[in-house]
């Protein structure tokens, strides 16, 4: 076992043993940058060590968080440990001790990393700003993105906020990375919204007191792993009772995604038809994920908690006694509702697509599913390329979103399990920077050509003399 800076030296000599920031060989353009990455989570972070392997090195990332909020895990996460299994690997990169695994046991022993079950989500964080630190990633934060104009003459002008005031950026290429939420929004069901003042309920990705709610009934609308969250993140904080509703008779028993990280789906899902691709998509958003065993136990555990199947919310109103649900199964009083109600994907949601946002094709726009698969929530979905780029809805729109790649959840239906998941971050990050590095050689390969044409530097400077005498030849 070692200290994390004696840790962090050894990442280091293994980086420069593997070339890793050699210098760019991207021509660069005065005041632009040849990247901008909008999200500083692990998807932005890992998307700019991929371009960095590729010696892409002219770019930044932005994020509006202070450091160490960016992402979910310091915010509105409230799991114990990460769903997914500890094995996976993913913005590691195929760097073996760039691995959570080696950084674990570089600090703890090998024998801690076995006796874990799962990540857990505190000690995920710290390992992203350790990621962070020993990358020397350039991150920007305090920065919100407000608007991508389109893009003219090969470049993007990007509009930010920062404590300074308003700023101006120039991109030859943007990546979002920018989670669950990015094409979208979260999903409040517009009932809620017009029968209850906001004081009286909160989405999962909110910000939510539960320390200040001592005694209090919470109810929680939602049958998936967040609900279940929430649930036992409540109950530790102290409230007095929380009641988990579902719409469903039975909380789902079976992960599609363990099947898909056991199969060549989520390394090869792009290379399925756009027929299969949507049969898979319609079939996971229909399953569902369930909570983890750990955290419907730890909920259950507590004697204050109920869980209400086949029990949707009919009809909620404020009432002197508090907020009163109607359900198929009954009316109940709570102080508080909690919406784990996931998001909604369209990116004529996201305010800084404003001036792009009609020229992005949708899958609607492109796949007719059939009648038994159909449904508007996927047809929503931008229709990207094999490399995370936005296609356009007409060739005239081709320009003006030209480098614009949707690194978030909303790749779901193009890319499967990939950029917003870390299921798939091992796969799909080496995808977008091989993608985004042949993008900026292409679009100077001509001065590239006649570089390489031009190109007479003297290597051999060796010269042989006849008067030498002649080595020896062993026979």
């Amino acid at each position: 076992m070692m200290t994390l800076d004696a840790y962090s030296d050894v990442v280091r000599n293994d980086l420069e043993t593997l070339g890793f920031g050699a210098p760019s060989w991207v021509q660069s353009r005065d005041g632009v940058y040849d990247v901008v990455i909008v999200g500083g989570g692990q998807s932005g972070m890992g998307a700019a060590f991929g371009l960095m392997r590729e010696r892409v090195s002219n770019l930044l990332i932005i994020d509006e968080n202070a450091p160490g909020k960016e992402g979910p895990w310091g915010t509105y996460a409230r799991m114990i440990t990460l769903r997914t299994p500890k094995h996976l690997t993913s913005i590691d990169l195929g760097v073996p001790s760039l691995t959570f695994r080696a950084y674990w046991a570089a600090q703890h022993g090998q024998d801690s990393w076995d006796a874990i079950d799962k990540i857990p989500r505190e000690d995920w964080l710290d390992y992203l700003k350790w990621y962070r630190d020993v990358l020397d990633l350039p991150v920007q934060n305090h920065t919100r993105l407000t608007e991508i104009s389109p893009r003219e003459n090969g470049v993007y002008t990007l509009n930010v906020t920062t404590p300074d005031g308003p700023q101006t950026l120039q991109a030859r290429n943007v990546i979002l990375a920018t989670g669950i939420q990015g094409g979208g929004e979260w999903h409040t069901p517009d009932f809620i919204k017009s029968s209850l003042p906001k004081a009286r309920y909160a989405h999962t990705s909110e910000t939510i007191p539960y320390e200040q709610m001592q005694g209090q009934k919470i109810a929680i609308l939602g049958n998936g792993a967040s609900s279940f969250d929430n649930a036992q993140h409540a109950l530790n904080a102290g409230v007095g009772s929380v009641a988990v509703f579902c719409r469903r008779s039975e909380i789902p028993r079976v992960n599609p995604i363990r099947f898909m990280e056991q199969s060549g789906i989520v390394p090869r899902f792009c290379d399925l038809d756009d027929a299969l691709k949507y049969q898979v998509i319609s079939s996971f958003m229909k399953r569902a994920q369930p909570p983890t065993n750990d955290t419907f136990t730890r909920s259950a555990a507590w004697p204050n908690f109920s869980l209400h199947l086949g029990a949707p919310w009919d009809k909620v109103r404020e009432t002197e006694r508090g907020v009163e649900v109607t359900t198929p199964k009954g009316t109940f009083l709570f102080d508080f509702l909690v919406l784990s109600t996931g998001l909604v994907t369209d990116h004529t949601l996201r305010p800084e697509l404003s001036q792009v946002a009609d020229k992005i094709a949708c899958w609607r726009d492109v796949y007719d599913a059939p009648e038994d698969q159909k449904t508007p929530i996927l047809d929503a979905h931008p229709y990207l390329s094999e490399g995370f780029e936005f296609t356009p809805l007409t060739p005239e729109d081709g320009p003006a979103i030209k480098g614009l790649y949707a690194f978030n959840y909303s790749a779901l239906v193009s890319m499967g399990l990939s950029a917003a998941a870390l299921t798939g971050l091992g796969y799909a990050i080496p995808r977008l920077a091989q993608t985004v590095a042949s993008q900026l050689f292409l679009e100077d390969k001509s001065d590239w050509v006649q570089k390489y044409l031009d190109y007479d530097e003297v290597e051999f400077v060796s010269e042989w003399s006849p008067s030498q005498p002649r080595a020896a030849v062993s026979s």
